[in-house]
C-alpha cells in the first residue's frame, strides 16, 4: 500500500496525539506537585499543633502575665511603629528607645512601670483570649482554612509580592511579623514548607486576626 507523503493528514495526526501525551504528562506532574503541595501543610499544622505551648513563644512577651494583643497594639500606637500587636524586635528598639529616654531600665520588655509610663493599661482582655481560642483551629481545619487564606492572599504563590512590597509570599505576611514569628529573609524568597510553617504556628497563635480580609 502507496502512501501519500504530500498529504497533510498523516501528519496532523501524529501532532495531535503527540498534544495530546504532552498534556497527559502535564496533567500529570500538576497532580502530583499538588499531592505534595498538601501534604507538606498538612505536616506544618500538625507539627504546629503538636508543638502546643511553643507556637505561643514565638513572639517576645510583653512581661509575665501580659500577653493581650489589644495591649501590645495600643502599645505599639504610642510609639509609633506599625500596631500589628506582633510583639516584634521593631517594637522591642521602640521601648528600649522609650525607656532610655524616660530613666527607666531599658530591657526592650514593657513592664508595668513602661506601660504605666506609656499611659497603656497592662490589664489582658478575657474576651479577647476566648475569641483567640475559638479563631484558632487546629488539625485538619487549620490546614484548610491555610488553604482559604493562601488562596485569598495571593492565589497560592510564594512568590508574590503586594503592590506597594509590604506584604510578601503565599500567605502577604510583612517582614516583622515574619521575623518576629521565627522566620529569616524575605517571605517570599522562602521555600513554601518554611512559609507553611509559619503560617501555621502564627495561626495557632492568633487565630486568623492577621488576616483580616480572607481569614
Amino acid at each position: 500500500m502507496n502512501r501519500d507523503l504530500s498529504s497533510p493528514v498523516p501528519w496532523r495526526r501524529s501532532l495531535r496525539a503527540s498534544q495530546a501525551r504532552r498534556a497527559k504528562r502535564a496533567r500529570r506532574r500538576r497532580n502530583a506537585l499538588r499531592g505534595r503541595a498538601g501534604v507538606t501543610l498538612a505536616v506544618a499544622v500538625f507539627s504546629v499543633a503538636a508543638a502546643g505551648a511553643l507556637a505561643q513563644d514565638a513572639a517576645t512577651p510583653l512581661a509575665p502575665g501580659v500577653q493581650s494583643t489589644d495591649t501590645v497594639r495600643a502599645l505599639q500606637q504610642k510609639l509609633g511603629v506599625s500596631a500589628d500587636g506582633v510583639y516584634g524586635p521593631k517594637t522591642r528598639a521602640a521601648v528600649k528607645r522609650f525607656q532610655r529616654a524616660h530613666g527607666l531600665t531599658a530591657d526592650g520588655v514593657a513592664g508595668p512601670q513602661t506601660l504605666a509610663a506609656l499611659g497603656v493599661s497592662a490589664a489582658p482582655k478575657a474576651k479577647e483570649a476566648d475569641d483567640s481560642s475559638a479563631a484558632a483551629p487546629s488539625g485538619d481545619a487549620a490546614a484548610a482554612t491555610l488553604q482559604r487564606i493562601a488562596q485569598c492572599e495571593s492565589g497560592g504563590n510564594p512568590s508574590a509580592v503586594s503592590a506597594d512590597g509590604t506584604y510578601r509570599g503565599k500567605y502577604q505576611f510583612d517582614r516583622e511579623t515574619w521575623r518576629a514569628m521565627g522566620g529569616s529573609g524575605d517571605p517570599a524568597d522562602a521555600p513554601e514548607a518554611e512559609q507553611d510553617r509559619i503560617a501555621a504556628a502564627l495561626l495557632a497563635q492568633r487565630g486568623t486576626s492577621p488576616w483580616p480580609v480572607c481569614g
